[in-house]
């Protein structure tokens, strides 16, 4: 039923069978989780399954929520988490905003087709109705700018003339299909064939589900043409509602950035690249006083060094970088064989550390420090350095240097 009428939303049917099983569930979050359920077949359906394209249809079996349909052979299964006695009568009703989006962008994908092949001879190898944007892959290395445009203008030109949409069906081996565009049978194929006719532009071969006439494509926006596999081009497009909420999330988008840059859509662009200009400068002048400040670090602690008792160069910056420590234990290095925990980040959860020593200190005491504070790192020429991921056990960690310490000066 969901392919003799595209648009009903509700129908009573008769449960068939139903068995258990397990199936691949894409969460609301987005997440694919496997989960015990039953399958379900009806005597009929206005629930597409997945396939040529698009994507299965969401729905209701009463009140038992339908994630997966699914095509087998002639018949479509619906995996819910409740059972169904066989021969019950159920009440069907499909997911409206999901299935009208499909039955656009799917019906889009037809139009711009057409018109590609009929106008620029760019045939269709594949094609992806994503959840935001869809693409339809060319046979065509390039497809320039011009011609995006040409195309998107005449897909709404053909929109704005109320073309109608028609579904015929006949039989495999119908002369009616040596004039369909058709990209082949699926080998597990039965029964009859379906023909998807857009008056007076093409008639495509296609199970999908899709609208009575172009109007109902409200409008198609092309958004590029990029390079895609093996030497052809993904053209990317919107239709009908999606184009609306793209036009709204941008609008919204140009309002915040309007507010934040002072300055009208029209002065975006050079707002922005004024702005990281400054921000490029302001980050080498502060990498450039950060340089300096490792390096009177340094200093302070080698003119003091001889005095200390442990001779450890204990140091955390939250401003730090890797190149800060660096340079930090470069330059004491230089002169003393001192030990060094040098951190930088959030002292109280996620940075970098530096573990410097003589002799055998980051074999014996090295991996015991970084599993103090959760740190992932590498060892080269008596040196541990890496991330990690609770700073605030610096103190836990110094305490094992220092017993370390403390345990060879007495060796």
């Amino acid at each position: 039923m969901c392919q003799k009428d595209s648009y009903l939303k509700h129908l009573q049917t008769k449960v068939v069978s139903c068995s258990p099983g397990k199936c691949k569930i894409e969460q609301v979050g987005g997440d694919v989780v496997k989960s015990e359920g039953f399958y379900v077949e009806l005597e009929d359906t206005i629930l597409f399954p997945e396939g040529g394209g698009q994507p299965c249809d969401y729905g209701m079996i009463n009140n038992c929520s339908v994630r997966k349909v699914m095509r087998k052979a002639a018949t479509a299964l619906h995996f819910v988490q409740s059972s169904f006695e066989v021969g019950e009568i159920v009440e069907l009703s499909v997911d409206w905003e999901r299935r009208f989006d499909h039955m656009q962008q799917h019906s889009a994908q037809h139009l711009i087709t057409a018109i590609t092949d009929k106008t620029y001879g760019y045939a269709t190898t594949s094609w992806d109705l994503g959840k935001s944007v869809s693409f339809i892959e060319l046979g065509a290395s390039e497809v320039q700018e011009a011609e995006v445009v040409h195309i998107e203008k005449l897909v709404n030109e053909a929109i704005r003339s109320h073309i109608p949409v028609s579904v015929h069906v006949t039989y495999v081996g119908s002369p009616l299909l040596n004039s369909v565009r058709t990209r082949g049978l699926p080998t597990d194929h039965v029964g009859d064939v379906r023909v998807v006719k857009i008056e007076g532009i093409e008639a495509n071969m296609c199970c999908g589900t899709h609208v009575s006439n172009l109007s109902h494509l409200q409008c198609v926006k092309l958004l590029s043409a990029e390079k895609g596999k093996k030497g052809k081009t993904n053209l990317y497009f919107l239709a009908g509602d999606r184009v609306l909420a793209h036009a709204q999330k941008h609008y919204y988008f140009g309002k915040e950035i309007t507010k934040h840059l002072k300055c009208g859509p029209d002065q975006h662009v050079a707002a922005i690249e004024r702005s990281m200009k400054q921000l490029k400068l302001a980050q080498k002048n502060c990498m450039n006083l950060l340089r300096d400040v490792a390096i009177l670090e340094a200093n302070s602690f080698k003119q003091s060094f001889h005095k200390a008792v442990d001779n450890v160069l204990v140091l955390h910056r939250k401003e730090g970088t890797v190149e800060f420590m660096n340079i930090v234990a470069n330059e004491v290095s230089q002169s003393c064989e001192a030990y060094m925990f040098i951190t930088v980040g959030d002292e109280k959860g996620q940075g970098m550390f530096l573990l410097h020593g003589p002799g055998t200190f980051i074999e014996e005491c090295g991996l015991k420090v970084a599993e103090t504070i959760c740190g992932k790192a590498f060892t080269k020429g008596g040196r541990m350095q890496g991330k990690a991921e609770k700073l605030q056990n610096r103190e836990e960690a110094l305490a094992l240097i220092k017993d370390y310490i403390e345990s060879h000066q007495i060796a």
